[in-house]
């Protein structure tokens, strides 16, 4: 009868322990929003983005290159010169996406839509170093364009 009674438990206790896991499992990955969606909590920090830095308006460069481009060279451009290209809910044309054609704050802080539903700071990448920086702004790309940080000025 002991067993009868104690087998059901543990399997109880091995559900509800389990459950928890599979429910982090099912957590909705967080998508990328566009600047625009960050404005309404961060208007200082918005605002001198658009003002400063050159990337807040990257897709009018690439737009005035891409005449000169073949559609693989344009590509290309668009990880470092778009908001989130090749990765879920990130950039995929100027039409789809425009709200993602420049390179916005999620492109250094991460996808932000999880962030900007629960106002979480721990739902986005807060404090940046040289190492986000360094998919776009390696050795050889910073000899060609002069790169500077900004992680404690310019455009924050």
């Amino acid at each position: 009868m002991g067993r009868r009674i104690i087998q059901p438990l543990l399997a109880a206790a091995a559900l509800a322990l389990a459950l928890p896991l599979a429910a982090r499992s099912e957590e909705p990955a967080a998508r990328f929003v566009g600047s625009e969606v960050c404005a309404p909590c961060h208007a200082a920090q918005h605002e001198r983005f658009l003002r400063y830095s050159k990337k807040a308006h990257s897709s009018k460069n690439l737009r005035l290159m891409a005449k000169g481009l073949t559609d693989q060279e344009l590509t290309s451009c668009y990880g470092c010169h778009t908001t989130g290209y090749g990765r879920p809910g990130g950039f995929t044309s100027f039409a789809a996406t425009p709200q993602l054609a420049d390179a916005g704050c999620e492109v250094c802080h991460g996808p932000g839509s999880l962030h900007a539903a629960s106002g979480d700071p721990a739902a986005i990448k807060g404090r940046l170093t040289l190492a986000d920086c360094d998919p776009c702004h390696n050795d050889s790309r910073v000899r060609s364009f002069g790169y500077k940080p900004l992680l404690n000025a310019g455009a924050h």
